[in-house]
C-alpha cells in the first residue's frame, strides 16, 4: 500500500504516509481491525503526568470547535490501572488544550466524530484517533450471519496463510454464512475489502472527496480477472447457504462461488488440485465435544494426502491431530474471538 517506515509490534503495526496512504489503508487492509492516527506517545505513572502529556499534544490539528471526541481505551501492567479514571483525565486534558486554542468555555460536540483511543502498556501511553469507525472486519457484505461466524479478518488471514492464489480452486465444506469463500475470492481476485463500506474519516474535512474517489478507483483498477479461480462451498444447513449466497452477492463475488447443500461425509473434489480451508464447529461453542471430535475424524478420512491438494483447519482442540489421524505439516497459533486455536495445515503428499 506504499506505506513508509513499517514497524510490526505486538498487536499493532506502525507506518507513516500521507492522506492517500491513510485512505488506501482503510480501503485495502484485509487483516487490520482499525486504522488509527497516532497523535503522540509518552511515559506516565501519575495522573498528573498523564494529564500534562495529553494536554501537550496538538489535538486542534484534527478536532474542530463543534466536533465530537469521546475517549476509550485500556491499561495493562501499568501503575495507572483504572481505565475509567484514565478516560476521565484524558478527556479533561483534551478539553483544556482545545479551550486554550479556540478560546471557548464549552464544547457542544455535535459535529463529526473523532474517537480518541488510548493504550497504556507498562506505563507507556499511546494516544490515537480512530479513522475507520466500525471495525474493518465489518466489510459491509454480511448484514446477517449464522451462529458463531468467523470474523472476516481472520478468514482472510486463513486464506493468506494457506497461500491461496488466483489460479487455485478453493473448497470449504462447512462454509456456514460463507465468510471463508467470500474472503478467499476477495483475496484471490485482489478486490479491496473496504469498497463496500463507509469510514469515519470519510466525513472529515481533512480528506477531500476527490482523494476518496481516486483511491477507490485505484483499488478497482487493481482487481484481477482470474477465469481459473472458483470456490466450491457446501454446508449441511440450507438456511446458512441462503445467507452465504446473499453475502456473496453483496460482496460481488457470487459468480465465482458454487454453493451446495451437502454433508461433510459427502465431500467431493471437482478439480485436479485444490485448497481446502475449514472452520469446523467447536464443541465449546455449537456442538458437544463428542460431535466435534467426530467431525475431525471424518475430515481425516476425507482429506487424504494427495499431490496438488492442501488442507487447513482451525480448531481449539489440543487433540485435533490425534483425532484427524495425522500430524500437521505446519501449525500457527491464532485466536478466533477469545478462543485460543491452532491452524493445522497439511500440504505434503504421501511420501512428501
Amino acid at each position: 500500500m506504499s506505506a513508509q517506515n513499517v514497524q510490526a509490534e505486538n498487536g499493532r503495526v506502525l507506518f507513516s504516509g500521507d492522506a492517500q496512504t491513510l485512505i488506501r489503508a482503510n480501503f485495502c487492509s484485509r487483516y487490520a481491525e482499525r486504522i488509527l492516527l497516532l497523535i503522540g506517545e509518552f511515559h506516565a505513572v501519575t495522573f498528573e503526568s498523564l494529564f500534562e502529556g495529553v494536554k501537550a499534544l496538538p489535538w486542534e490539528r484534527w478536532i474542530g470547535k463543534t466536533d465530537r471526541f469521546p475517549v476509550k481505551g485500556y491499561s495493562l501492567n501499568s501503575r495507572l490501572f483504572s481505565v475509567r479514571d484514565c478516560q476521565s483525565i484524558i478527556k479533561k486534558a483534551v478539553v483544556e488544550r482545545l479551550k486554550q486554542v479556540y478560546h471557548i468555555p464549552w464544547f457542544e460536540e455535535t459535529g463529526d466524530l473523532y474517537q480518541i483511543q488510548f493504550s497504556i502498556l507498562k506505563d507507556h501511553v499511546s494516544l490515537m484517533i480512530d479513522t475507520s469507525g466500525e471495525g474493518l472486519h465489518k466489510r459491509g457484505y454480511r448484514p446477517a450471519a449464522n451462529a458463531a461466524p468467523i470474523r472476516e479478518t481472520l478468514a482472510a488471514a486463513l486464506c493468506r496463510f494457506s497461500h491461496l492464489r488466483g489460479y487455485h480452486t478453493l473448497y470449504d465444506p462447512m462454509c456456514g454464512s460463507g465468510t471463508i469463500p467470500i474472503e478467499g475470492a476477495l483475496l484471490a481476485l485482489n478486490i479491496a475489502p473496504g469498497l463496500f463500506r463507509d469510514f469515519t474519516a470519510r466525513h472529515w474535512c481533512h480528506f477531500p472527496d476527490r482523494l476518496w474517489r481516486q483511491e477507490k478507483e485505484r483499488a478497482q483498477s487493481l482487481q484481477k480477472s482470474e477465469p481459473q479461480f472458483h470456490v466450491f462451498a457446501s454446508d449441511i444447513d440450507r438456511r446458512s447457504l441462503e445467507l452465504a449466497s446473499g453475502n456473496a452477492r453483496r460482496g460481488g463475488v457470487e459468480k465465482f462461488i458454487t454453493f451446495e447443500k451437502a454433508d461433510l461425509r459427502a465431500f467431493q473434489k471437482h478439480s485436479e488440485k485444490g485448497t481446502v480451508i475449514v472452520n469446523p464447529p467447536y464443541g465449546e461453542r455449537l456442538l458437544d465435544i463428542k460431535e466435534a471430535e467426530e467431525i475431525y475424524r471424518i475430515m481425516g478420512e476425507k482429506f487424504l494426502p494427495e499431490r496438488g491438494w492442501t488442507y487447513s483447519i482451525i480448531s481449539p482442540d489440543e487433540h485435533f491431530e490425534q483425532l484427524f489421524g495425522r500430524k500437521a505439516d505446519k501449525r500457527r497459533k491464532l485466536y478466533n474471538g477469545m478462543i485460543k486455536c491452532q491452524y493445522y495445515m497439511y500440504f505434503k503428499p504421501i511420501g512428501g
